[in-house]
């Protein structure tokens, strides 16, 4: 499974390749990054193999994380890509957004990648 996870704080790349450590070296996973909702964009046309899930966290400076999800559901009509939105306010107008544009899923930061890993298995 390939995933693109975009969040401005580049903390979080390397959180991500601590947590799915084993699904990456055993080849299960691929990790892509982008620090922003333009790079994600960029990331993706230029991608070889397409994402199988795109990971973004919402407030980001420039493009956020709901204009960028609006935009792919927008470009990629069929199939559209799996899109789940991570942010560390879960307030219920966010989530509505987020939902009403398209949003797969909806997570609060700090992310439980417990349950987030039960969900990658669910799209296997």
């Amino acid at each position: 499974m390939k995933i693109l996870i975009v969040d401005d704080e580049e903390d979080v790349q390397m959180l991500f390749k601590q947590r799915f450590r084993k699904e990456i070296r055993n080849g299960e996973m691929r990790l892509e990054f982008a620090l922003s909702g333009q790079e994600a964009i960029d990331t993706l046309n230029n991608m070889e193999i397409k994402a199988d899930l795109i990971l973004s966290d919402i407030n980001m400076p420039g493009m956020s994380g709901l204009e960028l999800l609006e935009y792919l559901k927008k470009k990629y009509v069929v199939p559209p890509p799996v899109v789940m939105m991570i942010s560390a306010y879960g307030d219920q107008s966010n989530m509505n957004t987020a939902e009403s544009l398209g949003a797969d899923e909806f997570f609060t930061k700090p992310l439980d990648f417990n349950q987030l890993k039960e969900k990658l298995k669910t799209l296997n």
